[in-house]
């Protein structure tokens, strides 16, 4: 194993589900499991990416969003599937 790599231990039904998924991508468990961890953003990218949001509407609409719409917003986006694993912003 090389100094820049390390291994991680999960269940064999894990495994076994993930190299189901792997094969089905035409990748490898390896590949699948880095894609998931540099594609999917933390909490605080998460709540980074919702203040540029803010700023961007604020400086074309000249105002920022209530946080009703971005309540009505953020539902209207969990019903289209767009927002499975973003945490709700704090206001």
């Amino acid at each position: 194993m090389a100094a820049d790599e390390t291994s991680i231990k999960v269940s064999v039904a894990a495994r076994d589900r993930l190299a189901r998924l792997a094969a089905e991508r035409g990748t490898t468990i390896r590949a699948l499991v880095e894609d998931l961890a540099q594609g999917t953003p933390t909490q605080a990218e998460y709540a980074e990416r919702a203040e540029l949001a803010r700023a961007e509407l604020a400086s074309a609409l000249g105002a920022a969003p209530s946080p009703e719409a971005e309540a009505k917003a953020r539902v209207l986006l969990e019903r289209l599937g767009g927002t499975r694993h973003a945490p709700q912003a704090a206001a």
